[in-house]
This record gives structure tokens, sequence and C-alpha cells, in this order.
């Protein structure tokens, strides 16, 4: 925990500073929702086709999606939430492309487990 998800468009792959993404959220998730550092996880998950609406070109999706265990606040998710946000305008490039950003914080199930 915090089991983190980022799906994005592949057309983002050179604009997007992944790792320093990835380190700056981590940081933030300590900060905000009292993870340790260690146990921040995050995949990034590059999407071949994005379609937005009927156009299939000059758009690019990204969306977060935090997995925290129960006990957050919605105060606390609301405030992750929109530092992701903003942190994504921070780490990826304006390459020309509409960005359409999205992040949410979801509790892992009770059956939740890790080793």
């Amino acid at each position: 925990m915090p089991q983190i998800t980022v799906d994005y468009s592949e057309t983002l792959t050179p604009a997007f500073d992944r790792a320093g993404f990835a380190r700056a959220l981590h940081e933030a998730t300590v900060e905000i929702a009292a993870a340790k550092p260690e146990a921040c996880k995050t995949q990034f998950r590059a999407s071949e086709f994005t379609a937005f609406g009927y156009e299939e070109d000059g758009h690019a999706v990204v969306h977060v999606t935090l997995g925290l265990l129960t006990g957050r606040t919605e105060e606390t998710k609301t405030k992750l939430t929109e530092t992701v946000l903003e942190l994504l305008r921070k780490y990826i490039a304006d390459e020309g492309l509409v960005l359409h950003a999205s992040a949410e914080v979801r509790e892992l199930d009770a059956s939740y487990r890790k080793f």
C-alpha cells in the first residue's frame, strides 16, 4: 500500500517524465496520506490506442488510480487527487496534444494482502 497505477496514452511517452512523476507522487503520498516511502509502488501502463469522443488524433489521456488502505478522510483523498493533477501538469511536457487528465483514490478491499 499504496498501489498506484498510471494509465496513459502511448503518444505521451516522450513528453512524460515518469521517473520524476513517480518520485514526486510517492513523496506527496507519504506527506498527505501518511504512507511509508517503501510501501509506495507505481506501475505505468501505456495504451497503444486512445480515442477521445469521435476523435482519434490530437488528444492524450492519463488516469491515475491510487489504492489505499481504509481510514483516510475524504479531505485527504481530495487533497491527494488534486496534488496528482498538479504533478501531471509539471511532469508532462506540452507536446501540442490536448491532455485529458484524471485521478482517483480508492480504498483497497479488506482482502488485500501482499508479500
